[in-house]
């Protein structure tokens, strides 16, 4: 089971930004791949850029490569490639056994054929007779939840169903390689559950190739991870987090914005771990957390609100903590104050996180300060999932002496 199904080696697709030139050099790559001179579409010409540069793998049965990097990386490209609907210009690709796609949606439906019929050319196409696709018939519809609707043309389906149709057959079919290019986003939650649920059956006999945006799920699903930039491999291995750090990194904006009316200030912001630990930016899965300010606020704001935000990379809200939520009353309103906010046990997935903070009039009718990344901070350990929460800390105003 651990044979090699998915090798790259050094390979590059080349397109041309002007249409016409576009044209013209595919005419005479085609004339010099009739004389013998197809050596001479290795080299850039005006106009023209590598999609994918010199990308190097291979992955086994029952291996799950998550393919990510920015918008224009050149991910879909070489999904393509592997899937043989572009030639590449440059390297070789090697594909064993039969080959699932999820690319666009829809690719490879016949809009006017129903969603019955299009379930049998699909199979067809994946080298299935009619026997072997009548078998799994009924469990397929069943898995796309669109039994009311498999009679209808596939034209009439919203993007959704069209998804849910695809991955139902592309799963079913048993491929020995599947390749998912984004698709699952469209699909509602409960459905992509059950996706995802499916891949992890499936990578025990096959080698998929997952390509998205959402970190959390390449952390859930892969066993390595492909980092790519401008067509160029910047990452691969099997180490997840420090790949997928490596994808924020072109995301990375810890810019300190501040706004509001300035009748607050934060001095300080320091985290603590456990009771009694150190000051420190790195935290462990199911530490226990406690937010340290030093702040003023004007003594004309006799009951503010102070609110925290914890958020990831993605920008997600997972945690926030209100002061009015606790009915909690400022005493120290006019002078310096040490706040000290214990947020409880941490059960966040690994990643770096950023702490927004805000302080508001009573009545939230004024924003005193609004501090967007006022502290990262990194969480270490194990997968765990996780949904947005509220909730309440403990909040303690704490004489002069104890926090420094």
């Amino acid at each position: 089971m651990s044979d090699v199904l998915i090798k790259a080696e050094n390979v590059s697709k080349k397109f041309c930004r002007d249409l016409k030139k576009s044209l013209w050099y595919g005419v005479k790559d085609i004339a010099g791949e009739l004389i013998g001179r197809g050596g001479q579409m290795e080299n850039l010409r005006p106009g023209e850029f590598w999609s994918v540069n010199d990308v190097s793998f291979e992955l086994k049965r029952g291996e799950c490569l998550g393919m990510i990097g920015p918008n224009g990386a050149g991910k879909s490209t070489l999904l393509k490639l592997l899937n043989g609907l572009i030639k590449p210009d440059k390297g070789q690709i090697a594909m064993r056994g039969r080959v699932g796609a999820l690319i666009e949606l829809g690719a490879g439906f016949n809009p006017i054929l129903t969603g019955r019929e299009n379930i049998f050319v699909n199979g067809a196409v994946l080298g299935f007779t009619k026997e072997e696709i009548n078998k799994k018939l009924e469990s397929i519809i069943e898995f796309s939840e669109l039994q009311e609707f498999i009679e209808a043309p596939v034209q009439n389906y919203s993007s959704g169903m069209r998804v849910r149709l695809g991955f139902a057959i592309a799963s079913h079919m048993d491929p020995d390689v599947l390749l998912i290019d984004e698709v699952l986003a469209v699909g509602d939650i409960g459905f992509r559950a059950k996706c995802f649920n499916a891949i992890n059956s499936l990578i025990e006999k096959t080698a998929v190739i997952f390509v998205t945006h959402a970190m959390p799920q390449v952390s859930r699903l892969c066993s390595d991870v492909l980092v790519l930039s401008k067509g160029k491999s910047v990452f691969l291995g099997n180490d997840i987090p420090k790949g997928i750090d490596h994808y924020y990194t072109y995301f990375d904006n810890e810019e300190e914005r501040v706004i509001g009316s300035g009748k607050a200030i934060i001095h300080s912001i320091n985290l603590v771990a456990n009771s009694g630990g150190e000051e420190t930016d790195n935290i462990n899965y199911l530490d226990n957390l406690t937010i340290h300010l030093k702040a003023t606020i004007d003594k004309a704001y006799r009951n503010p609100n102070i609110s925290i935000v914890i958020v990831t990379q993605e920008l997600q809200n997972v945690m926030q903590c209100s002061s009015h939520i606790n009915d909690i009353t400022f005493n120290n309103v006019g002078q310096l104050s040490y706040i000290s906010i214990n947020l409880g046990t941490i059960n966040l997935n690994p990643g770096v996180y950023s702490i927004h903070l805000t302080i508001t009039s009573e009545r939230r009718r004024e924003i005193l300060v609004r501090y967007h990344n006022i502290k990262f901070f990194t969480v270490k350990g194990k997968h765990v999932g996780f949904a947005p929460v509220q909730i309440k800390g403990k909040w303690e105003f704490l004489p002069n002496e104890e926090v420094t």
